[in-house]
């Protein structure tokens, strides 16, 4: 007999989402997901440009200045497209239906994936950890009835 203990289902998909982020071109948030269904893997995404643009890694960021409803200040890139909507997007590509599915991610979608998670009909998202704006996206998945969870209720840093 050996010790080796055989990974649970979401521990196995989140080491294929961690396998899959090492791809991301934009280091302020190189994160990646993957979507499955029936313990299938549909698709999978990581952070970057669309497929022909310049990448953060080749060019350097293309930073926004975002002013929050509170006042607050905050940067991002907007070279890329998040890990999330790059794995719907590949989906979408490849006439692949998410309807059901289960979204495993690094931290709390933002509200714009949040959205298309949503629209796409994913009925469960699995995080790592939370995002430090996790509110804007949680609220959004929960009035689209998406249920979330959490492996740490810890707030990722980059």
């Amino acid at each position: 007999m050996s010790d080796y203990i055989r990974p649970t289902w979401d521990e196995y998909f989140f080491g294929v989402m961690e396998a899959v982020s090492k791809r991301g071109s934009c280091d302020r948030g190189r994160s990646g997901c993957v979507i499955v269904k029936n313990k299938q893997i549909l698709t999978s995404g990581y952070v970057g440009a669309p497929s022909g643009f310049p990448q953060c890694d080749e060019v350097g960021h293309q930073i926004k200045k975002t002013i929050h409803e509170d006042g607050t200040i905050s940067e991002h890139c907007c070279r890329t497209l998040h890990a999330e909507n790059n794995a719907i997007l590949q989906a979408a590509k490849n006439g692949i239906s998410l309807k059901d599915s289960t979204l495993y991610c690094r931290m709390t979608p933002c509200r714009n994936c949040a959205m298309s998670i949503v629209s796409v009909g994913i009925k469960e998202v699995k995080c790592q950890r939370k995002y430090k704006n996790a509110f804007e996206g949680e609220e959004i998945l929960n009035q689209g009835g998406v249920k979330i969870s959490y492996i740490s209720e810890d707030v990722e840093k980059y």
